[in-house]
């Protein structure tokens, strides 16, 4: 009976040692922030936006100046000529806007389409290294303190970031203007 007993004891101790699952989490924040790719993407997306911003002050500063042309010689213009460049000067004010609107927003959806392709790859990163390593879970942390205490020894934030840059080859696309002072990509 107690050799039956022990028996038990033993066959339920293996099958907890069996099922002891490896847990661990990562600050997804830090490896946002310090991700190799994610610093040069930023660094293009700073880039651009500031090829775009100079661009749009250009195309600004040269209809102020031709505003201010207008203010100096509308004295000697017949009352026809004045609304006729009064509309041409409200039809290119009109226009300078949707282009600032349209190259914001393209910024803006590129920028998105980016951070999404990055927060997948980091995903996708984290599971293949957990799966790698044999971990059942491996949690996200950020601002918002998903994980609020976690043992010492858990975190594998560093590992993770470390294997990451590690493996990141560098400078996979720049931007570049094209003729029309567009932006564009170009594969390196």
């Amino acid at each position: 009976m107690i050799k039956r007993i022990f028996a038990i004891g033993i066959v339920a101790l293996a099958m907890i040692s069996c099922n002891e699952q490896k847990t661990a989490y990562v600050d997804t924040t830090k490896i946002i922030q310090e991700y190799k790719e994610m610093k040069e993407v930023e660094a293009n997306f700073t880039s651009k936006s500031d090829s775009v911003r100079k661009q749009l002050d250009a195309a600004a500063q040269a209809f102020q100046q031709e505003v201010q042309a207008y203010q100096s010689q509308m004295n000697s213009m017949s009352q026809t000529e004045k609304q006729a460049k009064e509309q041409e000067l409200m039809q290119k004010q009109q226009m300078l806007q949707q282009q600032q609107q349209m190259r914001s927003n393209v910024l803006r959806e590129e920028s998105t389409a980016v951070m999404d392709s990055m927060v997948n790859k980091v995903k996708d990163f984290v599971k293949q290294y957990g799966e790698d390593k044999g971990y059942t879970y491996i949690f996200g942390s950020n601002e918002s303190a998903n994980i609020m205490y976690a043992e010492k020894g858990l975190d594998i934030t560093d590992e993770v970031l470390e294997e990451m840059n590690k493996g990141y080859s560098g400078n996979s696309t720049s931007a570049a203007t094209d003729d029309d002072g567009e932006i564009e990509e170009i594969e390196d």
